[in-house]
C-alpha cells in the first residue's frame, strides 16, 4: 500500500503533510503536491494532516489513475521537505470539482 495526493491539492498545496513526513517523499509541482510511491512507507501520517482530504490510500476504489499520476511527477518534481505558504486562494479552491483539468506540470519554483 501506498498513498497518493489527489485531485483536491490543485490550487490548495496546503503543506502540512510535508512536515510530518518521516521519509521525505513529497514532491512539488506548481500547484500542487504528489508523493512518490516508492519511498512511501505507508505509514498514514499525512493523510489526517490534509486540509483539503487529497491524500488517499492506493487501495481506496479508483485510486489507480492517481497512483500513476503521483509516480510519473515524482520522478520530475523537486522534493519538498518543509513547510510552505498554501496557494493565496487555497481556501477559496478546496473542494471544488473539476481541479484536474488544472493540473500545471510544471516543477515547482526553486
Amino acid at each position: 500500500m501506498t498513498y497518493v495526493v489527489t485531485d483536491n491539492c490543485i490550487n490548495c498545496k496546503f503543506t502540512d503533510c510535508v512536515e510530518v513526513c518521516p521519509v521525505d517523499c513529497f514532491y512539488e509541482g506548481e500547484n500542487t503536491l504528489v508523493i512518490h510511491p516508492d519511498e512511501c512507507i505507508d505509514c498514514g501520517v499525512c493523510e489526517p494532516e490534509c486540509p483539503a482530504d487529497a491524500i488517499r490510500p492506493d487501495t481506496d476504489a479508483g485510486m489507480e489513475p492517481w497512483v500513476e499520476l503521483n509516480q510519473k511527477y515524482a520522478e520530475l518534481w523537486p522534493v519538498i521537505v518543509e513547510k510552505k505558504d498554501p496557494m493565496p486562494d487555497a481556501d477559496d479552491w478546496n473542494g471544488k470539482d473539476g481541479k484536474l483539468a488544472l493540473l500545471s506540470v510544471t516543477p515547482a519554483a526553486a
